[in-house]
């Protein structure tokens, strides 16, 4: 999930404005910022993790997003192959295009950690819960198609269905729900649920990841701007940093401002498995570090490479594979990059709010049917 999420207003709409498009114009790889000093290898990994989701698909299955991506079928030769030197074999079987049909915003995450027991005990007392047995997740676009890719949560009451507990209220009263283990620190909590995934350390030595399993269908209220709103912190300041640093500083009001947020995040837990990369993304596969990126998964399509080029303090230019998404990607030219694990991860992601530019990456074959440039309606 985005940093920017800490900021923003509200959640974003579920849908683009009426009339919105997505242009897609071909260019040349001399044309990519930077292009022929950066490095392909990590992206070039991740790639074929994306492929080996793709093989298990049919021949006719759609890639997604707003459709220039085609079908699994027309990606069945890049995937065969993907080997050799990363910026060659993109070179190779790939075609650029200039992505635009909104303001470029390039923000980042990462994967946090936390400490927890088994047991409810001494400083351990923040539940972490499992998906609850009561929850409904609707896919609204089976009933509009309008609203593909737009889910409503919530639980059935008699015939209807309801909205689900919000944070404030499960706080207060708990929940009829797995309980995966308990937390001793609930500020650390909270952004691991704006983070969407993270580990845990627990205090008997032994780790694990902890995946996103669902939400309670609350509308997302940021709390930089719950902040920003009373006073508390001035906008130029706001960030993960500042914001974590005044929930610490301010523990009999830290609550109450978390709660602001009603939106609530549920977790499975995994097995720490390859520590070098990430959580499982939306695709089903391990995120890579500064090779993954999230995006509007009603624009484009998961498993494509596609060429960054964040500017800002922190420049990022390099090819990174569509492999999550998070609720507030929303946009053409909107990206939400993974910094991987640890302390650096995090002062990067946390710092990571930039403009910039975007390329999607298409198979030759599906370039030469798509042209020079075609507009997408959203």
């Amino acid at each position: 999930m985005a940093l920017l999420a800490l900021v923003a207003c509200s959640a974003p709409p579920p849908n683009p404005p009426s009339g919105s498009r997505l242009h897609l114009s071909r260019v040349h790889f001399s044309d990519l910022p930077d292009w022929s000093g950066g490095n392909a290898d990590a992206a070039l990994a991740a790639f074929r993790r994306s492929c080996a989701v793709l093989a298990v698909k049919p021949d006719t299955a759609a890639m997604g997003g707003a459709g220039y991506a085609g079908t699994a079928a027309d990606w069945r030769k890049p995937c065969a192959d993907v080997a050799g030197d990363a910026k060659t074999f993109f070179e190779k079987d790939f075609t650029p295009y200039a992505v635009s049909g909104s303001d470029g915003l390039f923000t980042g995450y990462y994967e946090p950690e936390i400490r927890g027991s088994r047991t409810q005990h001494g400083a351990f007392q923040t539940p972490v819960y499992g998906l609850p047995p009561d929850l409904v997740r609707a896919d609204l676009g089976l009933f509009n198609p309008r609203l593909k890719g737009e889910h409503i949560s919530g639980k059935v009451v008699g015939r209807a269905l309801l909205p689900y507990p919000d944070r404030a209220q499960i706080n207060a009263q708990g929940l009829d729900a797995p309980i995966l283990f308990y937390t001793d620190d609930a500020i650390a909590f909270f952004f691991l649920q704006i983070q969407g995934s993270g580990r845990v350390v627990f205090d008997d030595g032994s780790s694990a990841r902890i995946a996103y399993a669902g939400e309670n269908g609350q509308p997302y209220t940021a709390i930089g701007r719950t902040l920003i709103a009373d006073g508390s912190l001035p906008r130029e300041t706001v960030s993960l940093q500042t914001i974590r640093a005044w929930l610490v500083a301010h523990p009999s009001q830290a609550r109450a401002v978390m709660e602001s947020d009603r939106s609530y995040i549920f977790f499975e837990q995994k097995p720490l498995g390859d520590t070098a990369l990430g959580g499982t993304g939306s695709q089903g596969v391990n995120v890579t570090p500064l090779a993954s990126i999230a995006v509007d998964q009603r624009v484009h399509a998961l498993g494509a490479p596609f060429y960054v080029a964040a500017d800002g303090p922190d420049p990022v230019h390099r090819v990174m594979i569509a492999q999550d998404t998070g609720g507030a990607i929303r946009g053409p030219v909107r990206a939400d990059i993974f910094f991987g694990f640890g302390a650096e991860a995090e002062a990067r992601a946390g710092a990571m709010k930039a403009p910039g530019r975007l390329y999607v990456l298409l198979p030759n074959a599906l370039s030469a049917s798509l042209g020079e440039s075609r507009d997408y309606p959203l």
